[in-house]
């Protein structure tokens, strides 16, 4: 996979099979885009676990922060990377050599954040990975949300969105 496009398909499937998501780098700042991404993938049924040293112990958006990926409670289905891209092979090193204690099954580096030695790693450990791609905006795009805010999703249909397991509208996140 090259990872300078995806197919709706592919991330569609992610956002359908994760249930529970460490975020590391989350902000208690509401400013901050890990904040509105955390709030909002809670507010759409996901478990976040929120990663932070500096904020270890404390609560964000009513949920425990972790200091590190290894203190957080299995199950992990995905490694939410908001940290530079630099920092992205440590955490993927790192989601590596948890795999298989916490299950994880995804790494997902945000907006900006992009490592191509770390997304090879991660494939031959056999974790799928997204690249410079937010959970939050493809969310809200394959579910057509996003068109509520009068964002142009691209996309022209004139099937019914169904409703989703997590109570959203959405014609490709399905179960």
């Amino acid at each position: 996979m090259t990872h300078d496009s995806y197919d709706d398909a592919y991330i569609a499937e992610i956002l359908r099979t994760v249930r529970t998501v460490a975020m590391i780098g989350a902000s208690a700042n509401t400013n901050r885009p890990s904040y509105f991404a955390m709030k909002y993938m809670l507010g759409k049924g996901y478990v976040v676990h929120p990663v932070n040293p500096g904020l270890a112990g404390q609560e964000l958006l009513a949920r425990e922060v972790y200091g590190a990926l290894a203190d957080v409670p299995a199950p992990v289905d995905m490694v939410d990377v908001f940290r530079n891209s630099e920092a992205a092979l440590e955490t993927t090193r790192e989601a590596i050599a948890l795999k298989d204690a916490l299950g994880i099954k995804v790494i997902w580096m945000q907006l900006g954040v992009r490592n191509d030695e770390a997304a090879a790693e991660a494939e031959a450990a056999g974790i799928k990975v997204v690249m410079n791609r937010c959970p939050k905006i493809e969310y809200g795009r394959l579910s057509g949300e996003i068109g509520w805010a009068g964002v142009n999703s691209g996309r022209i249909s004139s099937v019914r969105p169904k409703l989703s397991p997590r109570g959203v509208q959405n014609h490709l996140i399905e179960d």
